[in-house]
């Protein structure tokens, strides 16, 4: 009768590697979790954060933060029972609104707004900027409240009742160096 010696753990190791079809690359998608964890810690730690758009936490909607714009918020306070999260940047007088991802494919051409996603990036103010800041800047005029972003049909209901001006084309264009 022969014994049978049970394998160390580097063999067992080495079993399990090459049984799993040998070393594996990194999932490209790390990449993303890595950034996505990167920017959570910059705001948390209450810094002004770049943010790259799209993927599956959100897209921006953008209008103008006029008299309209504040309309269309207080109206959207009353049908979402507080509105979802919306920055505004002073240094540029935008509203951006925060949408579910994916709304850029789906969404149609509208005269008082625009949705972004991948591949462009918004600066995201710390979680505690919710009032205006001393230098044009972001900050959060409807903090976000937990997991809940602006729905997009009242949205659209909303702008197309309140019509913010001016609208955000121009100023977007130019911010991205796109020429007519």
């Amino acid at each position: 009768m022969t014994a049978t010696m049970a394998p160390d753990a580097n063999a067992m190791m080495q079993r399990l590697v090459g049984a799993a079809g040998g070393p594996q690359k990194p999932a490209a998608d790390m990449a993303d979790l890595a950034e996505v964890l990167r920017t959570l810690l910059g705001i948390e730690a209450n810094q002004n954060t770049r943010v790259r758009l799209g993927g599956n936490v959100f897209d921006v909607v953008v209008t103008s933060s006029g008299v309209q714009a504040r309309a269309a918020v207080a109206y959207m306070d009353e049908v979402q029972g507080g509105c979802g999260p919306v920055v505004e940047d002073t240094s540029d007088g935008l509203f951006y609104w925060f949408v579910p991802p994916g709304t850029t494919s789906r969404w149609e051409p509208h005269a008082h707004a625009v949705c972004l996603g991948a591949p462009f990036r918004i600066t995201m103010p710390s979680l505690h900027t919710t009032t205006p800041p001393s230098t044009p800047g972001p900050y959060w005029f409807r903090p976000s409240a937990s997991d809940r972003l602006v729905p997009v049909a009242p949205l659209r209901d909303a702008l197309a009742r309140f019509r913010p001006e001016p609208s955000p084309h121009a100023t977007l264009a130019e911010s991205l160096g796109i020429t007519f």
